[in-house]
């Protein structure tokens, strides 16, 4: 099984003691990419060093809507400045991780709407895929896609919406995020609605160290467990797990121009 991880956070000190170790082990297991996302300003260096020192590796910077009291103004012209001096690197992939998160009450959505609405320009310009945070702002997230309509599309990272929902993002061009949170039981929307989704409109991912699959409860999440999320998503989806990684994966390569 050839698989693609299109969302981690292999950044982040939950791995620093056994990061080595663990793409190692994910790499053995079939997982030949990842895609590391970067979230404010102070951890885009991270990142684009994972990328640099790593052929498996690739980057996405962009401005986490959780993080909204960490970002600055002049964050975006930084955000801005750094895909203008990667522009042509492989090893830069898209624009994210951004998004709406209307779930945290504390989270101004007028701050939010005008932090996304600047990245996704930034999408367009440089004609990059946007990776998508997008929890309870469905409806928001797509009125805002249709305006701007960003040629290369993106990812609705770990999509949990309707099935209406996941056509309207399919329309416009983008692939759902499926990873550890349909493995559980009680996801019983989103259970229903995999089996009806095309299999062009699916990419796989961790969001590692977050969103544990129901094989792993209550552990850090990681790569190397992309092969037992996507055997459990295909079981949902009633169909081979090899179709699904390697659909997925194909996916993956043709957002990316892998």
């Amino acid at each position: 099984m050839r698989l693609i991880d299109t969302h981690t956070h292999l950044d982040f000190p939950d791995f620093d003691a056994d990061r080595s170790r663990l793409l190692a082990n994910a790499t053995a297991r079939g997982v030949e990419r990842m895609v590391v996302l970067g979230v404010y300003e102070g951890n885009f260096q991270r990142v684009w060093d994972l990328a640099c020192a790593d052929d498996r590796i690739h980057a996405a910077l962009g401005l986490h809507p959780v993080y909204l009291e960490q970002h600055r103004p002049e964050h975006l012209d930084q955000l801005r400045q750094w895909l203008e001096r990667l522009r042509g690197d492989s090893r830069l992939c898209a624009v994210g991780e951004f998004g709406l998160d209307y779930y945290l009450p504390e989270l101004g959505p007028d701050r939010q709407q005008a932090l996304f609405e600047a990245q996704l320009q930034m999408a367009c310009d440089f004609e990059l895929p946007a990776l998508l945070h997008v929890r309870r702002s469905h409806a928001q997230v797509i009125a805002t896609l249709k305006r701007y309509r960003p040629a290369r599309a993106g990812i609705i990272h770990a999509f949990a919406g309707s099935y209406e929902e996941a056509r309207e993002y399919i329309k416009l061009g983008f692939r759902l995020g499926l990873g550890g949170a349909a493995t559980w039981p009680q996801a019983l929307r989103l259970r229903k609605t995999l089996p009806r989704l095309p299999l062009d409109s699916v990419v796989l991912e961790t969001d590692a160290p977050d969103m544990a699959p129901a094989m792993y409860p209550g552990q850090r999440n990681s790569p190397e467990h992309l092969p037992e999320i996507a055997q459990a998503l295909a079981e949902v989806m009633g169909i081979d797990a090899d179709l699904l990684a390697e659909a997925s994966s194909r996916n993956a390569c043709e957002l990316f121009g892998w």
